[in-house]
């Protein structure tokens, strides 16, 4: 076996292509700005996800879709990229980082620009699909880059800016989409992408060329393999985004599909592991930390999206805010990341990657945990407290995160890692908007419920309130006091049982922070992928 610093820390080779100077110097300025396009790509990729969460309401009525349709306009896209991200890792080792970067940015401007002319919501499932499908590609590029290209005295700052774009992103998404829907229109939702596409498009295409492709792959593509990936993500991520909503297994759709999804799957590992070229390497998952940070970052996934979910939906349904409303709260959120990413690049810096995963998790679950005990007033300034904490703590467990799955790893892999990290950070936020669905959903009923019978016409609590609203609505003049009394009742007890269910989506979130926490010190030690090497930042 090779020596652990070996593995953890091997020789770097220069960037090729124009990144070396006639003196043999590494050129630093092309290097970061053909990095800094693809980070200003994967910011875009990983914006449209949630840009389009507080304007639902406007493209629904846009192009005409029902409320069970209008739910596409975000699943398709989180299909798309999950199909993709996984096969981008082989396409970038065929053909290279840069002609695959380039051609995913073109097609994203394309995408975009037919999405936001969009006359009917087929139209818009297809063109958000393909959207999609482009994103996907530009997103694990970006931190497979980092970990290759950069030694590691630089390589702390190259992880913060994946980190921030990863964290932030998705959490200003509503708040954008929000204001530019009010300012303009939805379309615009999709138009802003094209000066960035292009801006991507000239930075990666000149300052790019990070590697070179072996197209001698192009002859052996596992095709099976590929089939049996696609099929086995599509059925799983329908199953976890549409169960819920169907009765789960009651759904003769939903229960072919998870049968569907366990024999592709099967097959799909089988594959990988047998055929002498495989579409996705899970040779990653012999290594302990990575196994360990592939969960972690899952649950950053969740924690990430849960909490970019469930804040929109409690301030639009219970506090009655606006879209613009709630963009201005949510971006206390996106400050705070932004605003720490210095912080967060020194703690990774001087710390066991373990210490910040441990601290950083914790912090997110005590920051979300503060929801537990949210009431209908609720608004700004009691959720900044929570945005906050959960924003620093979520921003700092990522980078940790991401340190931890790499930081004994050999460079040769890191491309398929790099695809693997990104895959179940979309999936794991998957599953946990489906589980916050549910959780919503059925503690809702179930507080409803309890209210319901403390409430009852035969206790003498209820009795109380009733004759006390009668009065009421009698000294307002209602026709029928006491109908109008028992429809408020009814409406305040249905608003208490909500609240009190975004309570115990907020615990959800938070418990699955503090077992994240748990699994940090399961680690071993590795070294610091991310620890200065004397000079550069």
């Amino acid at each position: 076996m090779a020596d652990s610093a070996a593995i953890a820390n091997p020789p770097q080779p220069a960037p090729p292509g124009g990144h070396v100077t006639a003196a043999g110097e590494i050129d630093w300025i092309k290097v970061f700005l053909g990095f800094g396009g693809m980070v200003v790509g994967q910011f875009m990729a990983t914006l449209d996800i949630q840009i389009v969460a507080s304007s639902l309401s406007q493209i629904q009525a846009g192009i005409g879709a029902s409320s069970d349709e209008i739910s596409w306009v975000q699943t398709i896209y989180l299909l798309a990229e999950v199909v993709i991200i996984p096969l981008t890792a082989y396409l970038t080792k065929m053909w290279g980082t840069r002609p695959v970067y380039v051609a995913a940015a073109a097609g994203f401007i394309a995408t975009s620009i037919l999405t936001g002319l969009s006359t009917s919501i087929e139209m818009m499932i297809v063109t958000r699909a393909l959207q999609g499908l482009t994103a996907g590609a530009m997103i694990p590029a970006v931190f497979a880059t980092a970990m290759t290209v950069f030694p590691p005295e630089k390589r702390v700052m190259a992880n913060v800016t994946v980190g921030l774009i990863v964290t932030l992103a998705p959490t200003i998404g509503p708040t954008l989409g929000g204001h530019l829907t009010e300012a303009l229109n939805w379309r615009w939702l999709f138009f802003v992408n094209v000066p960035p596409g292009l801006l991507v498009m000239f930075l990666v295409g000149r300052y790019g060329d990070f590697d070179k492709g072996d197209p001698a792959l192009a002859k052996g593509i596992d095709w099976l393999g590929l089939i049996a990936m696609t099929v086995f993500l599509l059925s799983m991520q329908y199953v976890i985004e549409e169960g819920s909503g169907e009765g789960w297994f009651e759904d003769d759709l939903i229960l072919w599909l998870t049968v569907t999804a366990v024999i592709t799957g099967v097959l799909f590992i089988w594959r990988q592991l047998t055929y002498r070229q495989p579409i996705v390497s899970l040779r990653p998952f012999t290594d302990r930390n990575f196994t360990l940070g592939f969960l972690m970052n899952a649950v950053s996934g969740m924690s990430l999206f849960g909490g970019t979910f469930i804040l929109p939906l409690f301030l639009g349904q219970i506090r009655q805010y606006s879209a613009a409303e709630v963009g201005t709260t949510m971006l206390v959120s996106g400050l705070t990341m932004f605003l720490s990413a210095p912080v967060v690049g020194r703690v990774v810096r001087l710390m066991d990657p373990r210490i910040s995963l441990v601290a950083g998790f914790a912090l997110a679950a005590y920051g979300v945990g503060l929801g537990v005990r949210v009431t209908a007033e609720w608004g700004f300034w009691e959720f900044a407290a929570l945005q906050a904490i959960r924003g620093f703590g979520v921003m700092v467990a990522m980078i940790a995160a991401q340190a931890l799955s790499v930081s004994t790893l050999p460079v040769s892999m890191m491309k398929d890692a790099s695809g693997l990290v990104n895959l179940i950070r979309n999936v794991g936020g998957a599953i946990g908007l489906a589980i916050l669905t549910t959780v919503l959903t059925d503690k809702t009923a179930l507080h409803l419920s309890e209210l319901s019978a403390a409430m009852s016409v035969s206790s003498l609590q209820g009795q109380d309130m009733l004759a006390g609203l009668t009065a009421m609505m009698q000294e307002q003049g209602v026709a029928n006091p006491e109908g109008a009394a028992r429809k408020f009742l009814s409406m305040g007890l249905r608003r208490d049982a909500a609240v009190l269910g975004f309570g115990d989506g907020f615990f959800f979130l938070a418990a699955g922070c503090a077992v994240a926490a748990l699994l940090g010190f399961l680690a071993t030690p590795g070294k610091n992928q991310a620890a200065p090497g004397g000079g550069g930042h």
